[in-house]
């Protein structure tokens, strides 16, 4: 009876201590978890995210920073858009229907959460889920759409890291920029694109939840595959918009009744922008640089290049104004800076979706008389040849190789202009006193020069050389001349300035331009002088000078198949080809087109550069000649013309043609008639005239 009592005595004891033992164990339970998650939490926010899907193509950027294209195998059209460039009708409807809450919770929908978790294990399977928006951009950003519980618990930590890092306006725009609406369309300007052909800022109320609805289903709600589908999606949508109060019923009634207008089906998705320039900057990378093609596609490189945007969409222009109505005729143009080396625009075929070879490096198109400069050059630099050399422009049989060959070109049109130099023979276009000139010089020389200024191409050594019937590419032929433009000097074409990981690291940049002199700048100015002829009166680019409204020189060119216009300014050297890939004869039009081409190109590429004449270096000359003797004119010669020489090679001699008493030398020529005061006159004049 005793125990019995102390037992009851002691037994409250024992409860209280119990209590007191679970209370402790669930606070310091509860303690060590909120710890975890603290430091889970604190983990997750200093945690890098993994690459995103889209952020995983490496990206094409131009010389303002400007992202033009990606680098993917999957084709995907993807264009994105800020916020502020999207109608706030697809804003609200996105939102309405995807996730009414987005901006009050904090990544998760717990009601919901719980409610698909209950079935979800009554079901013993992943069958109901309740996503909200910042999960779904998770999903779609980092993981696959499998039905598991690791990629559930991975889609819950990108989910918190989304909301860490990001604000909810970010996260929605990503969102908009990253969900597909089908047809291959990632994001909401690109399936506004190709849905209604406008811009996601563009679109209606009845356009937007036309859209918000198809991401439910890209498939079976779009529209180009089941109308109706469609159609009920859009009006689920609208009733979302009335039930969170965005729009009234009759709004709603109205949208529903609209008759859209969607863009045909079976219209391509658009490309990138520069495609061609895009695959080039591919080759680089990957041959020349060295690249893994892998990490080129699935990397996330930045890779910063020289294209001009401005130039680039002057040089698209140009060709589709003038190739239009053109079936099956192709183009090349390519334009660099001739100071730096810098490739500003690239254009190497007519459609790229319908044909993806790129023109501008063809090395199988023969450039015809638009070489005939680089001979120049040679010639003037040897010291055989001045500009005042003359020949005479007839049909004749030339004899070479020790006279065990003949050659016997002929002239466009047989049109032959007797005793000419060489400014004639270069705005004439003439092709005897190319065959000449080459022969004099020697054909050894002239491939040599052309190694010089950068061209690669198998060359024969034979007079034909003179007439442009070795192969080259237009790449090439821009090379070439922008040694003449820069005073003599090679730089070697760049595209690509640097190179990027996804973590801004620099893995690749490009070395400041070496320059090398390979022809004295007297030379290189003296043919520049004589190639801006070609645009003057008589000259084979006279017939589009008044477009081009600066200084500028160039040489054209024109065989059976290819029509050319190679040229430059003191900022760009553009070559420009146009012709048939199947070799068929150009006809008179289609051999016209490379000109105007060049024209527009850069005159619109460089709208907004003040004209600058070509500069001028030491040990130029300029002197009075007499037109037919090639001598120093005198007073008593009737015509004279302003001449430029390398310093030393002007003609020493007075003409004795005209007047019978001792030639009385003319006074050396006034600033005002130098040649480069001369040139900006005439330029001056043009640009008002028009």
């Amino acid at each position: 009876m005793h125990r019995l009592v102390r037992s009851d005595r002691h037994h409250p004891r024992k409860s209280r201590f119990r209590w007191r033992f679970l209370f402790k164990l669930i606070f310091i339970t509860g303690l060590s978890g909120l710890c975890a998650a603290g430091l889970l939490l604190l983990y997750l926010y200093q945690a890098e995210l993994p690459l995103a899907g889209s952020d995983r193509d490496s990206q094409l950027i131009n010389s303002r920073g400007e992202t033009i294209a990606v680098f993917s195998d999957g084709g995907r059209n993807r264009e994105s858009a800020q916020l502020s460039e999207i109608s706030p009708w697809l804003i609200q409807a996105t939102l309405a229907t995807e996730d009414r809450h987005f901006y009050e919770h904090v990544g998760f929908d717990l009601k919901g959460m719980a409610r698909a978790v209950l079935v979800n294990i009554k079901e013993m399977d992943m069958v109901q889920g309740a996503s909200t928006l910042t999960q779904q951009l998770a999903r779609n950003l980092y993981l696959s759409h499998e039905r598991t519980w690791s990629r559930k618990l991975k889609e819950a930590m990108y989910t918190a890291q989304l909301e860490m890092k990001y604000s909810k306006d970010d996260i929605l725009e990503m969102y908009l920029n990253e969900i597909y609406y089908g047809h291959g369309a990632y994001g909401i300007e690109a399936a506004a694109q190709m849905y209604f052909g406008k811009s996601a800022k563009e679109l209606d109320l009845a356009e937007s939840a036309m859209l918000a609805g198809v991401p439910k289903g890209p498939t079976y709600y779009s529209p180009f595959n089941h109308m109706k589908n469609a159609k009920d999606r859009q009006r689920t949508v609208l009733s979302a918009l009335t039930a969170t109060g965005g729009i009234t019923q009759q709004e709603a009634e109205d949208a529903y009744e609209v008759m859209l207008s969607f863009q045909s089906p079976k219209q391509p998705s658009p490309v990138n922008k520069a495609p061609y320039f895009r695959d080039y900057i591919r080759n680089v990378v990957v041959t020349e640089l060295g690249f893994d093609e892998a990490l080129l596609e699935h990397g996330g490189l930045q890779i910063y290049t020289t294209l001009d945007p401005e130039a680039q969409q002057a040089a698209e222009v140009a060709v589709t104004a003038e190739l239009s109505g053109s079936p099956e005729l192709e183009v090349a143009l390519i334009s660099i800076d001739p100071r730096n080396g810098h490739v500003k625009a690239l254009v190497g075929g007519a459609n790229y979706k319908q044909s993806q070879y790129n023109h501008v490096f063809a090395s199988t198109r023969q450039p015809g008389s638009s070489f005939k400069p680089i001979m120049y050059l040679a010639a003037l630099s040897s010291g055989k040849m001045t500009s005042a050399s003359k020949f005479s422009s007839q049909p004749t049989l030339f004899h070479y190789d020790d006279n065990r060959k003949t050659y016997s070109p002929k002239n466009f049109g047989d049109k032959y202009l007797g005793e000419i130099d060489m400014r004639q023979a270069i705005a004439a276009s003439d092709n005897i006193y190319a065959v000449n000139t080459i022969l004099t010089v020697g054909a050894e020389q002239v491939v040599e020069m052309s190694r010089k200024m950068g061209i690669t191409s198998p060359m024969q050594a034979v007079p034909s050389l003179a007439l442009g019937t070795s192969p080259v590419s237009p790449f090439e032929m821009a090379a070439a001349f922008a040694v003449i433009s820069n005073q003599g000097r090679s730089v070697d074409p760049v595209a690509v300035l640097k190179i990027t990981d996804s973590q801004g690291r620099i893995l690749y940049e490009a070395k400041p331009p070496v320059t090398e002199q390979v022809v004295e700048p007297a030379a290189a100015y003296v043919l520049t002088h004589l190639m801006e002829s070609v645009f003057e009166s008589g000259g084979t680019g006279s017939r589009v000078s008044s477009e081009i409204k600066r200084p500028v020189a160039g040489k054209t060119g024109t065989t059976g198949t290819d029509a050319w216009l190679v040229g430059f300014t003191p900022e760009l050297s553009t070559a420009v080809w146009v012709g048939y890939d199947k070799g068929k004869h150009l006809g008179t039009a289609e051999s016209r087109k490379a000109a105007p081409i060049f024209a527009k190109y850069t005159s619109e590429a460089l709208k907004k550069v003040p004209p600058k004449i070509f500069p001028i270096p030491d040990g130029v000359v300029s002197v009075y000649i007499d037109p037919d003797t090639g001598l120093l004119a005198t007073q008593d010669c009737p015509e004279r013309k302003l001449e430029v020489f390398i310093q030393g090679s002007e003609p020493t001699e007075f003409c004795m043609e005209h007047g019978e008493a001792e030639p009385q030398p003319l006074p050396p020529p006034t600033e005002k008639e130098r040649p480069e005061s001369h040139s900006w006159w005439s330029d001056l004049k043009r640009w008002w005239m028009d």
